[in-house]
């Protein structure tokens, strides 16, 4: 037997791969096939069974299109209503794999069909179980994702108590558990960094699992709550309804274009030009109006949180090599529309001496002087809110970058306006926005916060311990 973690850092994501006996079983597959049907053949076995452990939210799954490519039955748990051809499971019901079986344990509660998935080894043994959005390590599922529900949030963290206490605590100990994702998930609001342990610990050591009430665990795993990304229910109804085959969803999104025909599919398509190359460069040049979101950060995570149409025509600007991976994580949350890319990337525009744009830089030794001596100085925090009531500097003034819609009306576009975030990721793509509509009297503080702070010259609020990383 084998059990193999796939896990993919920039949407905090965990697949699972295991194999007996030349039978493999994929559980909550990423939206591309390959590196599934690959480990596959790597082993000479056959995929039989693709196990979705509910309609997921922050991300679209790849089961239809790796059930189309291999024959494996999707299969869902109890209560699902999928409008494609899957096997809906009963609870209890049992999955031969080669040598192992794996058990359906419907676990409502994150949404009403969640369930988890328990590895019954070659000796009989529980094994492990793959949790899904129901339990995670330091953490459990938020209840208020679900799509259509005329359950409240609370009525659905009621049913996860349950689900927990009587499919999923009583359990044994060395029960390993593998959940659905790992710490920088919005579907929690405080995982570990950890993305696998023994259940024994959890029920130790899970905040959520110390509760000793159905009351208690209703208003701790509600407290600290933000509002979803706004591009998590439209991906649960993807997930439900079907999608567009990846393969041709890729060979629209890199189509190679000339600096010409890029500046006019933009003019044609009103599409969105997203530059995805990183902050630095992007800040030494850049096409007018473009989005900065790096692909080197949660970049598909602050697309669907930023980016409103799952529709909206994308033209993107990359580094050389870098086009299919952009378009591939693109889809990975729903952003189907890639139209191509710009050949040559930025340097290519530029050499034509076509239009560009900069954003104005300091370091943040020269920031703390300047704020230092100057009270009247504009600067914004664009952390989220948890980060900021967290620590601070006293004086400036929080504009999560979640939220940079409802903040904009109070920036004043005349003044100097400083900006940071942690590191520099999300400044820059704060300022593209800005700029984008108009805005340009903005400086990116290099180094965020971090190097503000270690600069030991501004005074700060005094630490608190977040509850939530939401």
């Amino acid at each position: 037997m084998k059990v193999e973690q796939i896990y993919t850092g920039c949407l905090a994501e965990a697949a699972y791969y295991i194999e007996s006996a030349g039978e493999v079983a994929i559980i909550d597959p990423l939206r591309e096939s390959k590196p599934y049907i690959e480990r596959a053949e790597k082993d000479n076995a056959q995929i039989k069974y693709v196990f979705e452990t509910h309609f997921h939210a922050d991300f679209v799954s790849g089961h239809i299109d790796l059930s189309n490519k291999t024959g494996a039955t999707i299969v869902f748990g109890p209560t699902a209503q999928p409008a494609y051809p899957a096997y809906i499971a009963e609870d209890g019901e049992e999955f031969k794999v080669g040598n192992i079986k794996i058990k359906v344990l419907h676990t409502p509660g994150h949404t009403m069909e969640s369930s988890t998935f328990l590895l019954i080894d070659e000796n009989g043994k529980e094994n492990a179980i793959f949790s899904g959005d129901t339990l995670f390590i330091g953490d459990v599922g938020r209840p208020d994702l679900a799509v259509k529900s005329d359950l409240t949030q609370e009525d659905l963290a009621g049913l996860l108590y349950e689900s927990l206490q009587n499919k999923i605590l009583t359990l044994p100990d060395d029960v390993i558990v593998y959940p659905g994702h790992g710490a920088g998930s919005a579907c929690g609001k405080n995982m570990s960094k950890e993305t696998t342990d023994k259940l024994g610990n959890q029920k130790r050591f899970n905040y959520a699992l110390q509760a000793k009430s159905k009351e208690q665990f209703v208003k701790e795993v509600l407290t600290g709550l933000v509002t979803p990304p706004q591009y998590f229910p439209k991906n649960a109804v993807m997930n439900k309804m079907g999608y567009a085959n990846v393969d041709e969803v890729i060979a629209k999104g890199t189509q190679a274009l000339s600096p010409a025909a890029f500046e006019a599919a933009s003019n044609e398509e009103n599409a969105l030009v997203l530059d995805v190359r990183a902050a630095k460069d992007f800040a030494k040049g850049f096409i007018p109006n473009a989005i900065n979101i790096g692909l080197e950060g949660q970049f598909a995570s602050w697309v669907g949180t930023l980016i409103t149409d799952l529709q909206q025509p994308i033209l993107l600007i990359t580094e050389e090599g870098k086009e299919e991976e952009a378009v591939l994580r693109l889809s990975r949350v729903g952003y189907d529309n890639c139209i191509g890319y710009l050949k040559g990337g930025f340097e290519a525009w530029a050499t034509e001496g076509r239009e560009i744009d900069t954003v104005n830089t300091i370091s943040a030794e020269d920031f703390v002087d300047k704020f230092s001596k100057d009270n009247t100085l504009k600067a914004i925090d664009v952390r989220r809110k948890s980060e900021y009531d967290s620590e601070h500097v006293i004086g400036i003034e929080n504009a999560p970058l979640d939220f940079l819609n409802n903040y904009m009306a109070s920036i004043d576009r005349d003044a100097t306006t400083y900006v940071h975030c942690a590191g520099g990721y999300r400044s820059m793509i704060a300022i593209s926005i800005l700029k984008a509509r108009g805005f340009e009297n903005l400086v990116d503080v290099t180094g965020g916060f971090s190097a503000i702070k270690a600069t030991n010259k501004l005074k700060l609020t005094d630490y608190v311990c977040p509850s939530t990383l939401l």
